[in-house]
């Protein structure tokens, strides 16, 4: 029988993080530019007599501006592996989020990118220009056939920059086209500009959107998720959602222990109370650079939390920080983890709120014709790179 994995204590690093203050770079989640996990440079800092390092963090310091990276994605559709996921494909067409969200368990994607997973996560967004290019592509292959499709899966597809640059704006218009049913994951009041196109899908049954209210206190909110839309914002959308016939739901993630976990049952209230009809809820997740992350911001900004959110992270999650183990790494494990899916279940079932996603129809499907001087292998040329994409980040998750 296998040994039972010895408990982390912490997987903080030995030398002190580099990062400014968070006071200094307002409206972001994290200062700290972490080394990737690739990186073979270690850098620290120290005092070579031509001003302390004190002085330096006090001097006026303005917040890192966004960088939009342009990128011409060979692929648009990212194939799922993982049993406990309940969509086959994804759609994420940025790579990074402004939100800024510490605890956002796509930040070890930029370490693929040779970028911090910290920082640059939330400063340096990849936009994948040609989205609704390469999706009408996959659409006309022959060997396509619609499949439960998620778009922001990852990252937010509604982030602030998409106000400018409209790709999700452009993907869903690929999507009403074709008639192909799709999910749609945001905490951004921004998904209410698409409603002309959304509306209409929702009546055909081809469109449901999940809106993640992680908390309701506007002080947690500003601190934990910096951009994103205010918590009272994204209760407003779930009505205006509601109210236009868009199956709405609500997720309640991740569900930190003695943050946000005490509000789960309030959450569910106040959403199904202005139109929600399904909610779901994950426990915190650290995987990989996301664990020292998350616990030097529990430091900065809880620091007399932060030891007992710790102890009851390991305790749902078989002593480790973080357990990647399909059939647990979205639930938990031990008595901790069932008493919240105990609370979970009886809210739902008080509210009302059906515990199984919205079913959408796949048969409304419409090809569309082959682009001109397409060949066939051509239109499928990248299916290969979505089947490494989906290994990868079945690896990843």
């Amino acid at each position: 029988m296998p040994a039972k994995p010895k408990p982390q204590t912490s997987s903080k690093p030995a030398q002190p993080p580099i990062y400014l203050p968070a006071e200094a770079l307002k409206g972001r989640g994290t200062a700290w530019a972490l080394a990737h996990r690739f990186s073979r440079d270690e850098r620290e800092q120290f005092d070579d007599g031509w001003g302390t390092l004190t002085q330096q963090a006090d001097e006026q310091t303005l917040p890192p501006r966004t960088e939009i990276i342009e990128e011409r994605a060979r692929k648009i559709l990212t194939g799922n592996q993982s049993p406990d996921i309940p969509f086959d494909l994804s759609i994420n067409p940025y790579r990074g989020c402004e939100h800024g969200c510490v605890y956002c368990f796509a930040r070890p994607t930029h370490s693929y990118l040779n970028l911090s997973p910290g920082l640059d996560f939330e400063t340096r967004i990849i936009a994948k220009v040609n989205a609704a290019e390469r999706l009408r592509a996959e659409f006309a292959r022959p060997s396509y056939r619609p499949q439960l499709l998620c778009l922001g899966a990852a990252t937010d597809a509604y982030q602030p920059i998409e106000r400018k640059l409209r790709i999700t704006r452009g993907l869903i218009e690929v999507l009403s086209e074709h008639r192909h049913p799709v999910s749609i994951v945001t905490k951004s009041a921004g998904i209410e500009r698409d409603l002309d196109l959304l509306a209409p899908m929702a009546q055909a049954g081809l469109v449901s959107v999940y809106v993640s209210v992680t908390t309701l206190d506007g002080h947690l909110a500003r601190i934990l998720e910096p951009r994103a839309a205010a918590p009272q914002r994204r209760l407003q959308l779930i009505k205006t959602l509601a109210e236009a016939g868009v199956p709405v739901g609500v997720s309640v993630s991740p569900l930190i222990p003695f943050l946000n976990e005490p509000e789960l049952e309030w959450i569910l209230e106040a959403a199904a109370a202005l139109g929600a009809r399904t909610a779901f809820s994950i426990p915190l997740r650290l995987p990989w650079e996301v664990n020292p992350l998350f616990q030097d911001w529990l430091q900065q900004h809880v620091p007399d939390k932060a030891a007992r959110v710790m102890a009851r992270v390991r305790e749902m999650r078989d002593g480790r920080d973080n357990d990647s183990r399909f059939g647990q790494r979205m639930r938990g494990v031990g008595l901790w983890a069932d008493l919240m899916h105990q609370r979970m279940k009886k809210a739902c079932a008080r509210l009302g709120l059906n515990r199984e996603r919205f079913a959408l129809d796949l048969t409304q499907f419409q090809r569309p014709q082959a682009l001109p001087g397409t060949s066939v292998q051509e239109q499928g040329a990248g299916q290969c790179d979505l089947d490494s994409e989906a290994s990868r980040q079945g690896q990843l998750f």
